[in-house]
């Protein structure tokens, strides 16, 4: 008897190398923006210039990428007892840790001044992040490329 399969969803393809620098731009972007959002809204985060806005969207992007699922696995119980409300937590300790990590360069001016500012940038920016990628979907901007 023939075995048909139905296969459902995109193709399995690997995106080409293109099409993964331009998520990256895309997303990196976006966390700028959004960086940039939270420093123009909450008083305690103060940001300066374009290349600052940039470069602390790279180091927040880069904590995300490496940092942050560690610390979500690690943190595991913590986020199921208490509904998701350690995921602020989390990213309010990756605020601060980007903004630690800037003030050791001249360049980027970057500073926030507590944990309550830490606690509401970090808020806004998840907030600004997920409004953005439902407009700009970074995975829809890297097929483009292939």
């Amino acid at each position: 008897m023939p075995t048909t399969f139905i296969v459902v969803g995109s193709s399995s393809r690997e995106p080409s190398t293109a099409g993964r620098i331009a998520a990256f731009i895309v997303r990196w972007l976006v966390t700028a923006a959004a960086v940039w959002v939270a420093a123009a809204l909450v008083p305690g985060i103060h940001l300066d210039g374009l290349g600052s806005t940039l470069a602390v969207a790279l180091i927040l992007g880069l904590l995300n990428a490496y940092l942050k699922p560690l610390l979500v696995i690690s943190a595991l119980p913590g986020i199921v007892l208490s509904l998701g409300l350690v995921l602020i937590l989390i990213n309010t300790a990756l605020l601060a840790l980007t903004a630690w990590i800037a003030g050791k360069f001249d360049s980027i001016r970057f500073a926030i001044d507590g944990f309550w500012s830490a606690f509401f940038g970090a808020i806004l920016i998840s907030i600004v992040s997920f409004l953005l990628t439902r407009f700009i979907n970074p995975g829809r901007v890297a097929r483009r490329f292939e």
